[in-house]
């Protein structure tokens, strides 16, 4: 009886405050918050406190209307189908966070890091080495995760040429935002559209070679400015901890299930996720109880230090993160303290992205975007013009709101603006979080403006994936 209510209010056509103070004093504020939520490197402010300050807000216009006009359940039945859609997305990645920190934790990344280093490489193969790698990985990490993990690699390799890490750093940052676009569970914007189902799981793999291309090109033109001198090598041992490569199997598994759960069972793929995390959490238990039985001893001034196994591999080369990390390594492995280390601003910044999104297509905006953008002009139009806006504000964001949009558009057309938008964030340094991850890690080597002056280069691999896209996936349309 509760479910035929909710349905029956839900029908009831929302009112258009687009012409409203409500709606006017919504757009402010979000528009506001996204500034200060851009300019985080500056003001140094976490850019999920405005955000979730403003969704708050927006909300609160939104219910004050609707309490007068006697309609608040219909307001609540909009805010809590909004948060469905936030919830699903906060469980799937906050367990590929948590399995990020277990991996790095085992020393996975670091091992592979030291790898690198050990080959004496050129920097030309390692500017090859890096991008591909960067390409991969992210299509099932996070761009920002990839591009940090790398960076670090670069950093260490061209202390000495500092155009060798400028333009490796523009390269990663190309390489992952591709990778991670033809992936349902490589970015943001995919695991949105996965999550939609508006493209169906196996399909997001045709964007494959458009986003090699995407990266391809301009890495080839950048490779004849990189020099062709060999950087010392480094000598070391770095062993992975016990328990990594099951840790790396399950995560894979976890993956795995996550896409069963989704195409056989109709089931949200978070649904499956959770289901992968248990399987770290017994493995965990299990490598507790079969650690060493002698007593470790840890320093009286460890008890104040919150370990983050996320941080060294942000802070590769800061000391005081290495010190923390070996002093890590004395304690047991304990899966809710990954969990307690996850990227909380990361993931309360998408709740404000989430709810204030909904709040602006509830109050109709995104209607009049649609019918604009998606009515007036040609979809393939629509569409670029959507890669280009991502260079500018939040690929997610971006996503979100054409998803919220919902225009009736082709299979083709769909995977189009999932690439576009994947993709489009690379033109600048801040149009996506890998870009703005590196400025912070390599500060002064790799700027806004060094980036900017190989954005032209960049747009030639963007219209060209666009191109193989079109030639290739001609069938979707």
């Amino acid at each position: 009886m509760a479910a035929d209510e909710v349905s029956a209010i839900s029908k009831v056509q929302p009112l258009d405050l687009t012409q409203h103070w409500a709606g006017y004093m919504a757009l402010v504020v979000f528009t506001i918050a996204y500034i200060l939520a851009m300019t985080e490197e500056v003001t140094e402010l976490k850019k999920s406190k405005p955000m979730v300050f403003a969704a708050s807000m927006i909300w609160i216009f939104i219910a004050a209307v609707y309490t007068n006009g006697e309609m608040s359940e219909q307001a609540g039945v909009a805010f809590r189908s909004t948060l469905e859609g936030y919830g699903e997305l906060f469980l799937f990645i906050m367990v590929s966070m948590t399995y990020l920190n277990a991996m790095e934790d085992r020393g996975v990344f670091d091992s592979l890091r030291v790898w690198l280093l050990s080959k004496n490489f050129t920097y030309r193969q390692l500017f090859w080495i890096t991008g591909f790698q960067s390409f991969f990985i992210s299509s099932g990490c996070n761009n920002l995760t990839t591009a940090l993990l790398m960076g670090s690699v670069i950093l260490a390799m061209g202390k000495d040429c500092p155009r060798f890490v400028t333009l490796s750093c523009i390269n990663v940052v190309v390489a992952s935002n591709a990778g991670g676009s033809f992936s349902p569970f490589g970015d943001i914007t995919t695991l949105l559209v996965w999550q939609k189902g508006v493209v169906p799981f196996t399909d997001f793999f045709s964007l494959l070679i458009p986003a090699i291309i995407n990266f391809v090109i301009p890495a080839a033109i950048m490779n004849f400015f990189i020099p062709q001198e060999r950087p010392a090598a480094v000598m070391e041992a770095q062993d992975m901890k016990r328990g990594a490569w099951i840790i790396i199997f399950l995560f894979v598994l976890t993956i795995i299930t996550s896409a069963c759960f989704e195409n056989f069972l109709s089931l949200p793929p978070a649904a499956g996720m959770m289901m992968g995390l248990t399987y770290l959490k017994f493995f965990s238990y299990y490598l507790q109880k079969t650690r060493d039985s002698h007593s470790v001893l840890i320093p009286v001034d460890l008890t104040d230090v919150k370990i983050d196994h996320f941080g060294p591999m942000k802070y590769m080369n800061n000391p005081q993160a290495e010190v923390n990390q070996r002093l890590a390594k004395e304690l047991p492995f304990d899966i809710f303290q990954k969990v307690a280390n996850l990227e909380w601003d990361t993931l309360l910044f998408f709740y404000g992205v989430m709810v204030g999104v909904g709040g602006l297509s509830f109050i109709g905006y995104l209607e009049v975007a649609s019918h604009h953008l998606y009515g007036s002009i040609d979809p393939t139009a629509a569409n670029i013009l959507v890669g280009i806006a991502s260079a500018f504000v939040d690929n997610g964001t971006i996503m979100l709101s054409v998803l919220t949009m919902d225009p009736d558009i082709s299979q083709g057309q769909w995977l189009l603006v999932t690439l576009t938008a994947g993709v489009g964030g690379s033109m600048l340094a801040v149009g996506s979080a890998a870009g703005v991850g590196l400025m912070g890690q390599a500060k002064g080597i790799y700027t806004f403006t060094s980036h900017l002056k190989w954005t032209p280069v960049i747009m030639l691999g963007y219209f060209g994936s666009i191109a193989a896209h079109f030639l290739i996936n001609g069938r979707y349309f």
